[in-house]
């Protein structure tokens, strides 16, 4: 999804059941461009990981398709990551409607029910069409899940989910994010399917700038 028109033919919908690896696709085509492929960022974002750790934010949105396509690639993509790369979710906010997902998404981590719910809401949105947009829907949509409502309601209005989106809308502008899914690198490069041409080139794009990264000083 594109940050100006909400609906897009944004190249994250190319999508394959028989991929290459990333690495392997990426050895047999030209080498990324910065610029075409990727962006560098003219000042390098935040990052909360440690030294010796590449931190890799998505940025996404619970509503846009083309991030539920990508969600099962990209999850089966994340279990190959080595051990110095940490990976995060971002969930966007390019207008105020966005936020009841931000922290929907905030609250789920808070209670850690990611794991199990996380690709369920995709599903509810997208296979099942139920409209997730507001809070009272949400809140009735995951107590639907087994989930207690009084600490789901704490979590989802806490200070600390505040400050996560907050903190999510910040980073968001600090990659100059114009589209989801996106992928942001280590407070310092950007890419999406509309710069690598596709969702699966942006995993192989990825892959290079976590070895150029891994082998600078």
């Amino acid at each position: 999804m594109q940050r100006r028109a909400f609906v897009t033919h944004h190249g994250s919908l190319i999508l394959s059941t028989t991929l290459l690896s990333p690495a392997l696709a990426l050895a047999q085509a030209k080498a990324p461009l910065a610029g075409t492929d990727f962006m560098t960022l003219d000042r390098p974002a935040p990052v909360e990981t440690p030294a010796g750790k590449i931190e890799l934010l998505e940025f996404f949105w619970y509503s846009c398709p083309h991030c539920h396509a990508f969600e099962p690639v990209l999850s089966a993509w994340v279990q190959q990551l080595p051990k110095d790369v940490v990976f995060k979710r971002v969930p966007v906010n390019f207008r105020d409607g966005f936020e009841p997902q931000q922290r929907l998404f905030y609250a789920l981590e808070a209670l850690n029910l990611l794991d199990t719910l996380h690709t369920r809401v995709f599903a509810a949105i997208h296979v099942e069409k139920q409209n997730l947009s507001q809070a009272a829907a949400i809140t009735d949509w995951v107590v639907k899940q087994g989930v207690d409502r009084a600490r789901f309601v704490e979590q989802f209005n806490s200070f600390s989910v505040s400050a996560k989106a907050k903190r999510a809308k910040q980073l968001q502008e600090a990659y100059k994010v114009d589209g989801v899914p996106a992928l942001g690198i280590a407070g310092r490069y950007y890419t999406d399917g509309a710069l690598a041409q596709s969702m699966n080139r942006v995993l192989q794009v990825t892959d290079y700038l976590i070895d150029q990264i891994r082998r600078q000083p």
